[in-house]
């Protein structure tokens, strides 16, 4: 039996929420296309984003050679969590061969890269030794536009919150394929 219980207190959750990301277009860096199709993708995001799908900053750099724990040419793009779904989608649908790896920002980077990440497409091995184990300052990426661990209030009270999921449970009640929610 595991020792290992996911907290269900709302605030606790709430307080932990990742409220950043980051998308990690990797290509293979002698690969013409696929570096063509690496900036190709790019550019679709920046033009989505000023066009207004959704909000998704990528670095300025792309790097043509490994950095970090990146084993092969690539490129960050930040994404606050209120654009996650919208951008996850859009690359899901939209990579072509290349691998993204998708990861919160949280104190911990060591563990975001290796533990808490996903990928879409083939992973790649991470060189994790250059990583933090934990940071005290939270990673907050363009504070400018108040969003992400910048924005100034969170979008639902806890009351809200608990009025929300309990209007949710009273709906889904008559679905016999929704789980329900344990009592306790």
């Amino acid at each position: 039996m595991s020792d290992y219980h996911p907290p269900t207190d709302l605030e606790e959750v709430i307080n932990s929420e990742v409220k950043e990301w980051h998308f990690h277009i990797y290509f293979h860096q002698r690969n013409a296309d696929q570096h063509q199709a690496a900036l190709d993708l790019r550019d679709a995001v920046l033009r989505l984003r000023r066009d207004g799908a959704f909000v998704a900053v990528p670095l300025f750099r792309v790097n043509t050679d490994p950095i970090g724990p990146h084993p092969v040419g690539s490129y960050e793009i930040w994404v606050p969590s209120t654009s996650f779904s919208s951008v996850f989608s859009y690359l899901c649908l939209n990579r072509g061969d290349l691998s993204i790896l998708v990861h919160p920002l949280t104190r911990e980077a060591r563990k975001d890269h290796e533990l808490r990440n996903a990928w879409i497409g083939p992973s790649f091995p991470l060189d994790l030794s250059a990583l933090p184990v934990k940071t005290e300052e939270l990673p907050i990426q363009y504070p400018s536009l108040k969003l992400g661990y910048s924005a100034p209030e969170p979008e639902f009270t806890l009351d809200q919150r608990r009025r929300i999921g309990a209007n949710l449970e009273r709906i889904l009640k008559g679905e016999k394929e929704a789980a329900k929610a344990p009592m306790n």
